[in-house]
């Protein structure tokens, strides 16, 4: 933790804010290019999701690994490794040639992303000190972080209506040179200190992604194979068994991914099975509107992410509301609350 406060501390912020920003902005602007991209690319029917899917299963499998790592090797070194692999793979992915090598650029994507993603809240976390500060920060960090989300259904549709798909990965390099260029300027490098050890987790990282990986195929495929199909079956046995070979590899790795006393947490437990609700229903539903609003209604690109101008807009309000009521009475009350006005 740094003693002094770094003068450029809000300028570091702001950056590490646009690299989340883009990040999840990435995460969701495909949903209004997916049609496009499936007419184009001939994918088969109902393979078109594996876009999102790929990137989102890297990373997610990955998040963990990624963050291991910029605490051994150097935080600002590894999430401008990351962010110039993200720079590489956007490219590759705005001229892919084919299907398979669009879903191979998202795993590239969503890889440099989880490494990206936890670095940069990790370099936050080290440049504010604790306390008043610290907790603005954050707060301006989820916002941008939400704000991506949402403007990606604004975003995606003008680009996709007027430039083409290509260009919803396309608007990721200039961003991600930028961060290059401005990282080692703006970035403090920093390490965690590791008592002498120096372990990583591959083996955890690798069945933890393999096992969301069968889970996801297992569902995706389920509606055509069958839900009591060997196929299905097979695999949800395989995604039980890999998460239990991943439970042993934790509680015998001298460096473990997710030490095993964190879930007998109730907060811990419970406020991952929240994340996990929350971001399963956003996404699915992100998704779902995108098919309905181009497939089913038969809007265009551009008009379909005019119709969600509303969706970015209330989360820069609801942010900067519950940063306030969330450091006068804590995060529970404003979760909560939330909560139950989702559910209204």
């Amino acid at each position: 933790m740094t003693t002094t406060p770094d003068p450029r501390r809000w300028h570091a912020l702001g950056l590490l804010c646009l690299a989340g920003f883009m990040v999840i902005l990435d995460a969701q602007i495909v949903l209004l290019a997916l049609p496009s991209i499936a007419a184009e690319l001939d994918f088969a029917p109902g393979r078109s999701q594996w876009v999102l899917s790929a990137y989102l299963l890297a990373f997610g499998g990955l998040l963990l690994l990624g963050g291991r790592t910029a605490d051994l090797l150097g935080r600002r070194r590894v999430f401008l490794a990351g962010t110039a692999l993200f720079l590489v793979s956007s490219l590759l992915c705005g001229l892919a040639w084919s299907a398979g090598v669009l879903v191979a650029a998202r795993v590239v994507q969503g890889l440099s992303a989880a490494v990206m993603a936890p670095t940069a809240l990790s370099i936050l976390m080290n440049t504010f000190a604790e306390g008043a500060e610290r907790n603005r920060a954050l707060a301006i960090w989820s916002t941008a972080g939400g704000f991506g989300a949402t403007a990606a259904l604004l975003i995606g549709g003008p680009l996709t209506g007027a430039l083409g798909w290509e260009w919803v990965f396309f608007l990721n390099v200039p961003v991600a040179a930028l961060l290059l260029a401005l990282g080692p300027v703006l970035l403090r490098e920093s390490r965690a200190g590791t008592g002498g050890l120096k372990a990583y987790d591959p083996a955890g990282a690798a069945a933890v992604t393999l096992a969301l990986v069968a889970c996801v195929y297992a569902i995706v495929e389920a509606p055509r194979a069958g839900w009591l199909s060997a196929q299905t079956l097979g695999l949800l046995a395989a995604t039980a068994a890999l998460l239990a070979v991943f439970v042993r590899i934790e509680a015998r790795a001298a460096a473990p991914l997710v030490p095993l006393r964190l879930l007998k947490s109730r907060s811990v437990s419970g406020g991952n099975a929240v994340m996990f609700l929350l971001g399963g229903s956003a996404f699915g539903m992100s998704y779902a509107l995108s098919q309905y609003g181009q497939v089913v209604l038969g809007l265009s690109p551009l008009r379909f992410g005019l119709y969600n101008v509303v969706m970015p807009v209330l989360t820069l309000v609801g942010s900067i509301a519950g940063q306030a009521v969330v450091t006068r009475r804590g995060p529970r009350p404003v979760a909560a609350g939330a909560g139950r006005a989702g559910l209204s």
